[in-house]
């Protein structure tokens, strides 16, 4: 018989467990729920760290400086450019000349010929791609421009711009940024292998690294190496403040975390490089390897070397402790170990790291900044942009401001400032720094500021004497008078008689304005163009009251005024008073033959993206007629040929035809020069600031620095070739009437053909009206007598720039 197996009995109990298991169990238990509340407490507590890390990495992350750039040299074959000035232009480009040029930012000169790689860089109609050029110059000029590598002739080719200013955020931090596919190989390299060798793997932290370091650390009884990943230092960086904490390092390990899991290796790597800190200059913070590299070497990342690298990534670790300017042995020190570092990773050749390490740091002088070296311009460039902008914008936007600033042009008037006032304090015996000088240099046609000088210290900021020296012009008003009247061909042309006699006019106040001509003499009757030329006061103020002071104050506004003043006879001999700024842009409106473009100093602005933003057209408006501005051009020529400029004829190249006029004001307390050349226009004004007087005319003062200004720019002459409208005649000089065959008083004058003579002169059958001595000492204007309280109305300007630009 088969055995049954056992029936169990159902009314038995099972076995109870043991009190052991059911306490294992429950505290099992209480580990599953404590861990699903901690998840979801550091859920919830990670989700604001979340939103904190995506808001600012995705959102603007850094609020940049704007930086403001002068105007690009642009090279093609007949140029007129000197090796020496090309040279002096890479110079301040801190171009380095080399045996090889093999790296942007370098050059080999061999006398005329140069082989330059040029920076890459982006303009506001593209970006320049960096290039390896031949340049040749012949006879002051580039006779070729070539691509060196072979690749033929270059039609033309630009340098990338002299960085002459930034304004930086409230909080002083500046940055160059560059983007992630713009960061040199060994750059990257170094940074792994010195900082983080697991970064390519770790999911923002690494246990293995902490836990090395903190093995190493305990043997050694200090801190000798960290634990923490880039990763990390970045958040330190980016988020965090300096505060030690557990919370602190328990919120960075988070939040490297989260930015692991939101953003790839590449978007992090980048955000470092742009954010790590690397060193202080001044109230100024030094962010990112962009800007570390013109800091410490003046030079792109990307011309970088090895030990070069390797400085700004041992500066890592203590900016301020292994500061190379300050403690040059430190960072040499530590600048050689991160050199072995990378040896023995492999990221460079083991037998190459000796050459290296004896390499010397290499740190320029100057900080990688713009040393505030055109305070003037720039004075001017944030005045225009105010206009434009918000000042946060300027502060945060990191605009980059193109200008129409050349460095040439600017060197040249520093020099001649700075050379030539020295001279004249020591023909008026006056202790050094008495005398005091601005200038504005602007182009003829477009009205752009070439360069401005607010006083002899050029470079340092302060008073802006360009911009602020408001001033008596002296005669510098009379062209302003004469293209009125020759404006009215029908009564006025060159060679009209004016009236060179005594003027005696009643001011109102019982007194009399009775001025006198510089020599005290009277002339009698003397043709328009000498009149200017001698710069004869009379003559002036009757053709000025001929014309009507109502007629005359419009024109003044027409040509540029915009300063209110007060509609009295003296102002006809310049008690209008100007800014430097001020003059030069009525004078651009004559030498552009009547037209008026407002002066400029901005070109273009682009954001951040390289998109342009407000674009500063060329704005032009009729203000005199052509014919009119022709005539009185020549008649100013006339100052420079037999009037109060002559000077200017030992000075100036024989080919270089130009013209201007003197202004003295009284008591000989403000010496100018105004004139202008086919393509520039230039004001100089001298005195002193606590207005007492030069002993300076404006002949013997600010001509003598206009002179040497416009020899020593490029320069296109006057032509001779006169608009439509104007016909060219046979007069008596004196009288205007046709000259009869063999008339000893006859020369050629340009007139308007509305106002072609018809009479014809008696040449000869009586005496010529008094004629000037052979050039006027100088001119000068009388002081404005009180105007009436009826008077004292202020004349409406035209509003504009120059309004704005003067805060009135």
């Amino acid at each position: 018989m088969s055995q049954q197996p056992p029936v169990e009995d159902e009314d038995e109990e099972p076995p109870r467990r043991s009190l052991l298991g059911r306490l294992l169990l429950y505290f099992l238990g209480a580990l599953v729920l404590a861990g699903l509340a901690g998840s979801l407490g550091l859920v919830l507590y990670a989700i604001p760290l979340d939103g904190t890390v995506r808001e600012k990495f995705e959102g603007k992350r850094w609020a940049l400086p704007a930086r403001v750039y002068a105007r690009p040299l642009e090279l093609y074959a007949g140029l007129p450019l000197t090796p020496e000035e090309f040279n002096a232009e890479l110079k301040r480009l801190e171009y380095r000349e080399v045996a090889e040029p093999i790296r942007p930012g370098t050059y080999l000169r061999d006398d005329g010929r140069f082989l330059v790689r040029t920076r890459g860089f982006q303009f506001w109609d593209g970006v320049e791609p960096a290039l390896f050029l031949e340049v040749r110059f012949t006879d002051g000029q580039i006779s070729t421009l070539s691509d060196a590598g072979g690749e033929g002739d270059a039609d033309l080719a630009r340098l990338e711009p002299v960085l002459i200013d930034s304004i930086y955020p409230t909080h002083n931090e500046d940055r160059i940024l560059v983007r992630g596919d713009e960061l040199p190989p060994l750059l990257i390299d170094s940074l792994k292998a010195v900082e983080d060798r697991s970064f390519g793997t770790h999911f923002g932290v690494d246990p293995l690294a902490i836990l090395r370091a903190f093995m190493k650390n305990l043997q050694a009884g200090a801190v000798v190496e960290g634990g923490s990943t880039l990763t990390q230092q970045l958040v330190k960086n980016f988020y965090l403040t300096d505060e030690r904490s557990i919370e602190r390092k328990i919120n960075e390990a988070l939040m490297a975390i989260l930015l692991e899991m939101r953003y790839s290796k590449e978007e992090i790597l980048e955000a470092y490089a742009n954010e790590i800190f690397l060193g202080q200059d001044g109230s100024r913070a030094i962010h990112g390897f962009g800007l570390a590299s013109r800091f410490y070497f003046n030079r792109d990342l990307d011309e970088l070397g090895v030990p070069e690298t390797a400085l700004l990534v041992a500066l890592i670790k203590g900016p301020s402790y292994y500061d190379p300017r300050r403690h040059p042995q430190r960072a040499t020190e530590r600048r050689n170990l991160i050199i072995e570092v990378l040896a023995d990773q492999g990221v460079i050749d083991p037998a190459e790291a000796e050459t290296f390490k004896e390499a010397p740091l290499g740190v320029g002088a100057k900080g990688g900044r713009p040393a505030a070296a055109f305070p003037g311009f720039t004075d001017l460039v944030r005045r225009q942009l105010k206009r434009d902008y918000r000042e946060e914008d300027l502060r945060s936007e990191g605009l980059s401001i193109f200008t129409t600033l050349s460095p040439a042009v600017q060197s040249q008037v520093e020099k001649a400032i700075r050379g030539r006032l020295p001279e004249l304090e020591k023909l008026r015996r006056f202790k050094p720094g008495t005398l005091e000088s601005a200038a504005v240099v602007a182009s003829a046609n477009q009205g752009e500021v070439l360069a401005l000088v607010g006083g002899r210290e050029a470079h340092y900021a302060g008073f802006n004497r360009a911009l602020e020296a408001v001033r008596p012009i002296g005669s510098l008003v009379k062209p302003m008078i004469y293209i009125e009247a020759l404006g009215e061909p029908e009564r006025y042309n060159l060679a009209s008689p004016l009236d060179d006699s005594g003027v005696s006019l009643a001011t109102g106040d019982g007194k009399r304005w009775e001025p006198k001509n510089y020599d005290g003499k009277t002339h009698g009757s003397v043709p328009l163009y000498l009149a200017l030329a001698k710069s004869y006061n009379l003559a002036t103020v009757n053709l000025g009251m001929a014309l009507g002071l109502d007629r005359v104050a419009e024109r003044f506004q027409e040509l540029g005024v915009q300063r209110p003043f007060h509609k009295v006879p003296a102002m006809l001999l310049g008690s209008l008073s100007l800014a430097p700024v001020e003059v030069a842009q009525v004078y651009q409106t004559m030498a552009a033959s009547g037209f008026r473009a407002p002066l400029r100093t901005i070109r273009e602005v682009l954001d951040t993206q390289g998109q342009p933003l407000n674009r500063y057209p060329l704005a032009v408006e009729p203000a005199a007629s052509p014919q009119a501005a022709y005539l009185l051009t020549w008649a100013m020529r006339q100052v420079v040929q037999q009037g109060t400029a002559t000077w200017l004829k030992e000075r100036l190249p024989n080919d270089l035809v130009v013209a201007g006029k003197t202004g003295t004001t009284n008591e000989l307390r403000d010496s100018w020069f105004a004139g202008f050349s086919g393509d520039k226009v230039t004001v100089v004004w001298v005195g002193r600031d606590d207005n007492q007087p030069t002993g300076l005319t404006g002949g013997t003062g600010a001509l003598r620095i206009w002179g040497d200004i416009m020899a020593s720019i490029p320069n296109q002459p006057l032509t001779d070739i006169p608009p439509d409208g104007i016909a060219m005649i046979n007069v008596d000089r004196y009288n205007g009437r046709l000259a009869p065959k063999g008339c000893g008083r006859a020369m050629i004058l340009p007139f308007d053909v509305d106002g072609l003579p018809t009479k014809t002169s008696n040449c000869g059958a009586s005496p010529p009206p008094e004629a000037a001595p052979a050039a006027a000492a100088a001119d000068k204007a009388e002081p404005p007598p009180p105007p009436k309280a009826e008077e004292k109305k202020k004349s409406g300007g035209i509003g504009g720039f120059l309004r704005d630009l003067l805060g009135n």
